[in-house]
């Protein structure tokens, strides 16, 4: 869409020279503090031969509810980014700004909305929404399906990059071959590298898979990358948090067990109930469940519905107690995180499910 808009806008220009592309994708704060100003910059670049100038900021990422997306240093260059488009004269400067995912509860959204001709692709089934359509179209394209659930775990371990995931698709078609046309998550996890914010996904969801030879299959994955281990460890506290009060809430029978079976109107509900213990505030964190979307609550279902109410505290501490223990052997993190798998997820640990039904 981006790049149609572009070249509309570019049909009439005087020279090639007055079109520039800016990339808006970010992974840290840095990145964002870089993306923000190499726009300030195009915007105050005046065309080498006059006239009228299009920019493109494409791939902005970091407007979506993401540990980047949701850090104090991005909130900051959102007000910058605002205070810039503020001072475009539209009769010098056209800009195009295309961004996925996004969080829709920011006030920079509805700013633009309101200040701009603002358009939303995909609609209403979670924050890939705007990617689903594409994801489709490539599949019908390639003669491919997911198996249930591999979807979504491709998107989510990709980071959402609409690029780097039809790329992607069309790998997994290639190597499949005549072999059949089901994408199955295995050949997600053993075939798709890890993205931005994702590279902690595949740890993360085999942790919660409670199958204690492909979490420990994830870990030697993680650290063959040289990847430190305090990201994992906070990626699932984060998890955690969340799933607790999942749990909770299935165990009040506020919203119902088993798989996904949430849905919105039951998460509305126990959100009339019990939100008022959160405060006022509806910025996206994993400490209050009602600031997430539904879409990735059902996904969450199926590791809370597999885990009692004890089994996930207990996982809370033993990360506490993992990551201090990083702290003090900073050389031997591959062996604490293995450890820490070993401990919660085998059977006769005493974290294990069999020993919440004992006590």
């Amino acid at each position: 869409m981006g790049k149609s808009i572009l070249a509309e806008k570019s049909r009439d220009l005087e020279s090639e020279f007055s079109q520039e592309i800016v990339a808006g994708a970010a992974n840290t704060v840095e990145e964002v503090e870089i993306a923000v100003a190499q726009l300030r910059q195009a915007l105050q670049t005046l065309p080498l031969f006059g006239g009228k100038k299009v920019i493109w900021f494409k791939e902005v990422n970091f407007l979506a509810d993401s540990i980047t997306g949701r850090a104090e240093g991005t909130r900051i260059q959102v007000e910058n980014l605002q205070l810039i488009l503020e001072q475009i004269d539209p009769e010098n400067v056209d800009l195009v700004i295309t961004a996925f995912p996004v969080d829709r509860r920011r006030s920079f959204l509805r700013w633009c909305e309101k200040n701009s001709d603002f358009h939303m692709t995909g609609g209403g089934r979670g924050a890939d929404s705007a990617i689903i359509p594409l994801i489709e179209e490539e599949c019908g394209r390639l003669g491919v399906a997911f198996e249930e659930g591999a979807q979504d775990y491709l998107v989510e371990k990709l980071g959402g990059n609409a690029r780097l995931i039809v790329e992607e698709l069309r790998k997994l078609s290639s190597y499949m071959g005549e072999e059949g046309n089901v994408i199955r998550k295995i050949h997600i996890t053993e075939l798709v590298p890890e993205f931005g914010e994702g590279k902690f996904f595949e740890a993360v969801e085999a942790f919660y898979s409670a199958d204690i030879e492909r979490a420990l299959e994830a870990v030697r994955r993680h650290f063959f990358g040289n990847r430190d281990a305090r990201g994992l460890i906070a990626s699932l506290q984060g998890r955690n948090r969340l799933l607790i009060q999942l749990r909770a809430l299935m165990g009040g029978g506020e919203i119902p067990m088993g798989g996904r079976q949430l849905n919105p109107s039951s998460l509305e509900k126990a959100a009339n109930i019990y939100q008022k213990h959160f405060g006022e505030s509806r910025e996206k964190r994993n400490f209050n469940l009602f600031s997430q979307s539904p879409w990735y609550l059902r996904h969450l279902c199926a590791d809370a519905d597999r885990f009692s109410l004890k089994n996930l505290i207990r996982f809370q501490s033993a990360f506490v107690c993992a990551f201090e223990e990083i702290l003090d052997r900073a050389g031997e993190q591959e062996e604490t995180v293995r450890n820490l798998f070993v401990r919660c997820l085998s059977r006769d640990s005493p974290y294990s499910q069999e020993s919440y039904e004992k006590d």
